[in-house]
């Protein structure tokens, strides 16, 4: 078995791979020993971009942060010790805080600004699917409003600690159900437990000499159970198809009791539960298992790199291999911008026009031929080969982007991301929308702005879109990104986009979401949900629209 690129680059540690990683910073991404300093040449080069003072904006001190005092005591509190027993029922402020919210920069900013409120009254570790369900059968007759938290990625609110009108909100953390539950190497599936984080999942696969193969940008740190709750993307979906198309199965507990969605392949019998409850973000039940396809780790990866002379034939060669038989596991394009940033931050010669990274993973014969077949598509678009270079150093970067964000934002720079898709036919006429749309809404007296894009996922009939903008804090940070997302949101609509991509809806969403389903649409959800979930207790204020 050949050495494998995909994960190689990537720092994971002992503990990572144990399933221990230590909870992420509680004011920006990941572990705090891997972020860095921006380098004054860099930070001088942004500050003339973007017509920005860069200034210095640390966080508060921990201790200063204000929580809320935990409302939560008598009979409730006694019941969940009961259950759990008192080492898994925190109420500390330091757990409160790691679980006050996710990581987009609106809850970064607050938290940095010393405000954790909403901040969730306690926060619960269930050790199985069976404590799992008696806790929510306890937070419903109790009127207490529960949040399923996985590993706390959320860039969209969906794990901020709502209380929607009860008196009281826990954290439902799953990080103790964290086994490979069975594994099936003949059928190729296997059953993880909803908390496990992926760089476990992928050890403990490993040793079979198996991979799951899904590698989104919060692969350090996101769970098994969060992908599904949010219709997760991952860096390879244009071979193994987004993480709804790896789920076989669910294991979901409710107030009202235990849904098992899923069983022999192809079924036809009735409407697929499964379906329905990935992408469900807590709200109908808390996922406690997954069932998923796996396959053979391959034996070999292939990487390359192509430029084209703009954005428009690029988004062409794409298209084309997403409707040809043959296609790469992976497929990424950056437009001019992201194109050009992306080699000046990495100290790199820029490539005229756009760069497209493609990957081929499988036996070295599938490999071979695929790259072959593909190599023609991109010639014939007007492609030029780069080689494998490019693709190795995006492959040692990958993950580093959340980092640089929070380093940024240190340094009074604002940059965020978000996301959308759209058929070929709308691809081209909603990105000009949506970058038109941020540029209008940042570019000001206080600051200019930069917007890139690049598409990450193809289908046979359109593909993603996904902008990261970067304009100076201002006076108002939060207000300031308000004030864009809304725009670029509005534009999203306008344009025949979806709402979101892979990010899921949370709270930042919601409001979209009555347009994006229609009427009735939001009509079903709300029955589902007054079906599995009559109190409300379930992660409220998340993704169904209000009435």
């Amino acid at each position: 078995m050949t050495h494998d690129p995909r994960t190689e680059p990537t720092a994971v540690s002992l503990a990572d791979t144990a399933g221990t990683a230590p909870d992420m910073s509680w004011f920006a991404w990941g572990d705090p020993a891997r972020a860095k300093e921006l380098e004054p040449g860099l930070r001088d080069l942004i500050s003339q971009v973007l017509r920005a003072r860069t200034e210095d904006m640390p966080p508060v001190a921990e201790a200063d942060v204000a929580l809320p005092a935990s409302r939560l005591d008598g009979g409730p509190l006694e019941a969940f010790t009961e259950l759990l027993g008192a080492e898994h029922v925190l109420m500390d402020d330091a757990t409160r805080l790691i679980h006050s919210g996710g990581k987009s920069t609106p809850d970064l900013l607050a938290r940095r600004a010393g405000r954790a409120s909403p901040a969730p009254d306690a926060v619960l570790y269930p050790a199985d699917h069976d404590q799992v369900e008696r806790l929510l059968e306890l937070c419903s007759a109790e009127r207490v409003a529960v949040v399923p938290f996985g590993g706390g990625t959320s860039v969209v609110g969906g794990v901020s600690p709502l209380d929607g009108g009860f008196h009281a909100v826990v954290a439902l953390d799953l990080r103790r159900l964290n086994r490979l539950v069975s594994l099936d190497t003949t059928s190729l599936t296997a059953v993880l437990g909803a908390g496990v984080r992926t760089p476990h999942a992928e050890a403990m696969l490993a040793e079979h000499g198996l991979t799951l193969g899904h590698m989104p940008q919060s692969y350090e740190y996101a769970t098994i159970g969060g992908y599904a709750a949010t219709r997760s993307s991952g860096q390879a979906s244009a071979g193994y198809g987004r993480f709804e198309d790896m789920v076989v199965g669910l294991k979901v507990a409710t107030p009202r009791g235990t849904l098992d969605a899923g069983g022999p392949p192809a079924s036809a019998a009735g409407p697929d539960l499964r379906r329905l409850l990935v992408g469900s973000e807590g709200t109908l039940g808390v996922i406690t298992e997954v069932a998923v396809r796996v396959r053979p780790v391959p034996e070999r990866v292939l990487d390359e790199a192509w430029s084209f002379p703009d954005y428009a034939s690029g988004v062409d060669a794409l298209r084309a291999l997403a409707q040809s038989d043959t296609r790469p596991t992976m497929a990424r394009l950056s437009d001019e911008t992201e194109t050009f940033v992306n080699a000046a931050i990495g100290g790199r010669e820029a490539v005229p026009g756009c760069q497209a990274v493609l990957g081929f993973e499988g036996t070295d014969a599938e490999v071979e031929a695929r790259a072959a077949a593909v190599r023609k598509v991109m010639e014939a678009a007007g492609g030029t080969a780069l080689g494998p270079d490019p693709v190795a150093h995006w492959r040692e970067t990958r993950f580093h982007a959340p980092y640089l964000r929070d380093t940024l934002l240190s340094a009074g720079i604002l940059t965020e991301t978000l996301e959308t898709a759209a058929s070929w036919s709308d691809l081209l006429p909603l990105y000009t929308a949506v970058v038109g749309a941020l540029t209008g809404a940042l570019d000001d007296d206080e600051s200019g702005a930069v917007v890139q894009c690049h598409i990450s996922h193809t289908y046979a009939t359109g593909a993603s879109l996904y902008f990261t903008v970067a304009t100076g804090a201002g006076t108002d940070p939060a207000a300031r990104w308000d004030r864009a997302k809304r725009a670029a949101s509005d534009a999203i609509v306008a344009n025949r986009g979806t709402i979101t991509h892979h990010h899921a809806v949370g709270t930042d969403h919601r409001p979209w979401m009555a347009a994006e389903l229609g009427p009735l649409g939001g009509e079903v959800l709300r029955a589902v949900k007054s079906a599995l979930d009559p109190q409300g207790v379930l992660n409220p204020g998340k993704l169904i629209p209000e009435a």
